[in-house]
């Protein structure tokens, strides 16, 4: 009897030893899917445009840098403008831009305007050449 009162309490000394691991698994397991779920769409990173090399055609006219300058005319008065070196009116800037647009692949426009010009004519060309369906507007300073 003695014998079998001191194993009895081997064995529950044994079972209070033991540590239940089911727990811990369980917040290891939640914790390893939620690391799946949110890293990916945190580790994307920056957008960059990596600039391509030059194609041989590139010399053909509607490859060419499309540049729109704004032309100072004084203080007071709107600027003049053009598009590649051809005069534009204002009132006809967005049908000009569209027209040479519509031929490029590359839809990037170039504003290049005097230091003297007010930004308001700078957005207002901005605005244009952005609905005219230049999808990136580069700023040129002289």
């Amino acid at each position: 009897m003695l014998l079998r009162l001191e194993m009895q309490m081997q064995s529950s000394q044994q079972l209070a030893a033991e540590m239940n691991l089911t727990p811990l698994i369980d917040i290891l397991l939640v914790l390893l899917i939620i690391f799946m779920v949110v890293i990916p769409h945190h580790s994307l990173g920056e957008r960059a445009e990596i600039p391509q090399p030059s194609r041989p055609d590139a010399s053909r006219k509607e490859d060419a840098a499309l540049v729109l300058q704004l032309i100072n005319k004084g203080e007071g008065n709107r600027p003049d403008l053009k598009i590649n070196e051809h005069q534009v009116s204002w009132d006809g800037l967005e049908q000009q831009l569209e027209k040479v647009l519509v031929v490029r692949a590359d839809k990037t426009a170039f504003l290049k305007g005097d230091p003297e010009v007010d930004f308001e004519y700078v957005a207002e060309a901005l605005d244009v050449s952005r609905r005219a369906g230049a999808d990136r507007v580069g700023l040129i300073s002289h």
